[in-house]
This record gives structure tokens, C-alpha cells and sequence, in this order.
């Protein structure tokens, strides 16, 4: 029998747990780069400290709590060790969204231990067919990052016609249903892991699916008002927050490196003394401070809507989850302006802002901080332009 009876940290706690581990992984980055893959120690010291159950349902022994309280934890993490905090956001949103299906799920991942966690890759990569009692999927997935920490298996995405209409679905695979095939081999965040999972002909029960984008007032009976966010907006937000966590990380080591150098080139002395350092460093801190604003303003205006038991309107989704996607875009800008000015001794290999930076570089190339494409939509809506009919947001056009 499994212990429900576990007493739920505050906030606070979660968070302090989260920065009080930032030298610990700050001192693993270059290990885990070098691996490809977070270790199992580190894992288990974030199921110890309790992060995979902040978006669980209770009923499955999580904590259900505000997404904002994953947020902040990332924030954190990110600054010690990007692709291990990238590990923590990819495997600690799947909770909520095992919240958003069939509570037969829940049971049947969690029923024996609720510790096991899932991994995902939504992008289409793989064919799906419509069966009598579900589906059936086939091809290659890739990105999982954290698969190899996934004893839960996988959310895997998929695009196929139904009722005449084309529909984004997200597929609950089990982990001995496919193989992980390691080809992560990449400039940045080479520590997440992040693997290609093949699949053939396997069959998943209708009650394993849902429409990703769909929106509505099922919460499946869960106790609190948590399951009426938007699946979407949780999961953005929380690739965002990772962001904003790399973009501190990268403000801490250049405030340590400039400190005890010396301008060898100009009669000002310390570094300190030089305005271009201290003016990029406040200009860069600025942006960064007002991507991770903007992100919790957003998540708590949305949690105000959920907490009093309604669905976050329209208008506000399209907001938030449009205004999210200008972090990638913000934080690399941050980053590089300040890494500039490191001159000859940031491009070696030894100092780890040249990690730091090229973990944000793939960061910010992540599909959800796709700010290219997302301020036509958000204009648009704000112009009272008809809703697209491809759109993330359970509404047709």
C-alpha cells in the first residue's frame, strides 16, 4: 500500500530547496554535458526534494499546487545546471497533464508507485491510425529529453482526422512499448538527454489520449481547480521559466568573473570600473528580470481565474501564452550581450559561460519560444482578426 498520507511543503520550502542546490549543480554542469544525460543520483535527489509531485493530483500522492511554484523552482535550477532544471521541467509538467486525461491513467501509472515519471516528444514525427478502441503508432519520435529517467513511459504526439477535421492528440506510450535510440549529439543542453524513441505498431487504448489543445470544464474529479489551466499555457510557461533560470545563471558567473579581473587596456584598473561592463550587466539584468515577471504576472492572473473555479478566458490565454514566447528570444539577448564583453576569456572551453550560453541558444530555439510567428497571432486577436483554424487553444475558428 502506498503512503498518501505525505505532508505538503509551502512554496517557500520548494524554492529554497531548489537554490540551495544551485552550487552543487553548478559543480555537475560540465559532467552532465560531457554524459549526455542527467545521472540517476541527481534525478533522485529532485524526486527526494519533491519537485515531480508539485503538479501531481493528490490522489496520486502530488502536491497540486500552483504552476507558479514549478516556475520559481526552475528558475532556480536553471542557474546551477540548465539541462539538469530542462530534465526537471520536461519530467515535472507530465503529472499535470496525466491529471488531464481518464483517471484510468493515473492509476495505471501511478497505482503500484507515484514516483515514476514520463517523458514526451509532441511533435508529429510518427503516423497514427484509428482503431476499434484506440490507436495505433508507428515511426520515430524524437527530442525525449529525461527519457532515460522515464520508468512512466512517454507522451508522444500524433495528427490524424477525426469527424473530418484534423486533430493534434498527445498519445500515452508505455515504456516497454518503445526503444530509445541515443543520437543526442548536439551544441547545447547536451546534458537533457534528450533521445529519439522508436515505436512499432503499438496500440494505445482510446483512455491514454487526448486532444492537446482541447479546453474545457472536466477536471476529472480532481480536488482542486488546478486541471482547469490550460494544458498548453502550463507547459510553455514552464519551458519559459527553465529559460529565465539560464539567463540568471549566466548574470551570476559574469558577475564573478568580472570581479576580480583587471583592464590591462585602459587606465580605469578593476573591471569593476568599466561603465560598458556595468552598463551591459544592468541592461542584460533588466531584460532578464522582465522575461521572469511577465511569466509569473501571467500564470498568476490565469490562476485567479482557476482558484474561483472558472476557465481562463480567451483573450487572456492568447496573452499569455503569446507574451511567454518572447523569453527564448529576450534571455539569449541578455546572455550574449553580457558574454561579449568576457572578451578571449569566455570562448574557452574551461569557463562555463560558454556552456551557459549555448544551453540558452537551443533554449530559445525550443518550438515554444517561437516569437517569429506568435505576435501575428496575438496582433491579430487584439485587432478582433477571426481565430485562426490551426491555433492552440481549443477554439475553433
Amino acid at each position: 500500500m502506498l503512503d498518501r498520507s505525505r505532508c505538503t511543503p509551502t512554496e517557500a520550502e520548494l524554492v529554497a530547496r531548489a537554490e540551495a542546490m544551485i552550487p552543487w549543480l553548478r559543480e555537475k554542469a560540465d559532467a552532465v554535458e560531457k554524459a549526455r544525460m542527467v545521472p540517476r543520483d541527481t534525478i533522485q535527489a529532485f524526486q527526494d526534494a519533491g519537485f515531480f509531485r508539485i503538479l501531481q493530483p493528490r490522489r496520486w500522492g502530488g502536491y497540486e499546487m500552483s504552476p507558479n511554484v514549478l516556475n520559481r523552482v526552475l528558475m532556480e535550477l536553471a542557474r546551477g545546471c540548465p539541462s539538469s532544471a530542462w530534465n526537471v521541467m520536461v519530467l515535472g509538467v507530465h503529472p499535470f497533464e496525466v491529471g488531464l486525461l481518464d483517471p484510468r491513467c493515473g492509476d495505471e501509472l501511478w497505482g503500484e508507485d507515484d514516483s515514476r515519471l514520463v517523458s514526451s516528444s509532441y511533435a508529429p514525427f510518427g503516423t497514427v491510425k484509428a482503431v476499434e478502441g484506440g490507436y495505433v503508432l508507428n515511426g520515430e519520435w524524437l527530442t525525449s529529453s529525461g527519457c532515460d529517467h522515464a520508468a512512466g513511459g512517454a507522451f508522444l504526439g500524433g495528427r490524424l482526422m477525426e469527424n473530418g477535421e484534423g486533430v493534434f492528440r498527445s498519445f500515452w506510450v508505455q515504456a516497454s512499448d518503445f526503444e530509445i535510440v541515443d543520437d543526442w549529439h548536439v551544441v547545447g543542453l547536451a546534458g537533457t538527454g534528450s533521445k529519439k524513441l522508436a515505436v512499432k505498431d503499438v496500440f494505445v487504448p482510446a483512455h491514454r489520449s487526448h486532444i492537446i489543445a482541447a479546453y474545457g470544464e472536466d477536471t476529472h474529479g480532481h480536488v482542486e481547480n488546478l486541471y482547469k489551466m490550460p494544458f498548453f499555457y502550463v507547459f510553455y510557461a514552464a519551458v519559459s521559466s527553465v529559460i529565465v533560470g539560464m539567463a540568471r545563471g549566466m548574470a551570476d558567473l559574469y558577475i564573478e568573473h568580472m570581479k576580480p579581473r583587471q583592464n590591462l587596456n585602459q587606465a580605469i584598473g578593476a573591471a569593476v570600473n568599466d561603465p560598458f561592463i556595468k552598463g551591459r550587466l544592468g541592461e542584460a539584468s533588466a531584460k532578464i528580470l522582465g522575461a521572469a515577471t511577465r511569466i509569473l504576472h501571467n500564470t498568476d492572473e490565469a490562476w485567479s481565474y482557476v482558484t474561483r473555479g472558472e476557465l481562463v478566458p480567451l483573450d487572456v490565454r492568447v496573452r499569455h501564452f503569446a507574451t511567454n514566447q518572447f523569453t527564448g528570444g529576450e534571455c539569449f539577448d541578455a546572455a550574449h550581450m553580457i558574454f561579449k564583453k568576457t572578451s578571449t576569456r569566455g570562448v574557452w572551453l574551461s569557463n562555463p559561460m560558454q556552456r551557459q550560453l549555448r544551453d540558452i541558444l537551443v533554449g530559445a530555439n525550443h518550438i515554444t519560444q517561437n516569437q517569429d510567428n506568435i505576435g501575428d497571432l496575438l496582433g491579430g486577436q487584439m485587432l478582433g482578426n477571426p481565430m485562426p483554424a490551426a491555433n492552440p487553444f481549443g477554439v475553433r475558428a
